[in-house]
């Protein structure tokens, strides 16, 4: 059986800074780069915010989208974004079912 694979879009803040990643685990990805776990880009940048994600059946076409998407201008990506998720909410409490801890 083929491992699903996602590709996520992490936000800084709306219309802040981007990052496009995939994995086979987003919970566990997701959550690390929130924790500073992965450090480079994304910890350097505050990029914690999941605003957009796509599930796919296997790891290989996940990593196909990903490529595509981040060769996309980042008008392109901001568009993505806005047609699922217009206020940028933060969708990790969804791919998690708990709330977010206030601050």
């Amino acid at each position: 059986m083929d491992t699903p694979g996602y590709v996520y879009i992490l936000a800084s803040k709306r219309n802040g800074t981007l990052y496009v990643g995939v994995t086979s685990d987003l919970v566990k990805r997701v959550h690390q780069h929130r924790t500073g776990e992965v450090g480079g880009f994304t910890s350097r940048h505050d990029v914690k915010n999941l605003v957009h994600y796509e599930i796919f059946d296997d790891m290989e076409t996940a990593i196909g989208r990903e490529k595509v998407i981040k060769k996309w201008r980042r008008a392109w990506k901001l568009e993505l974004i806005e047609t699922e998720n217009p206020a940028w909410r933060d969708l990790f409490p969804e791919i998690t079912g708990f709330p977010l801890a206030p601050e």
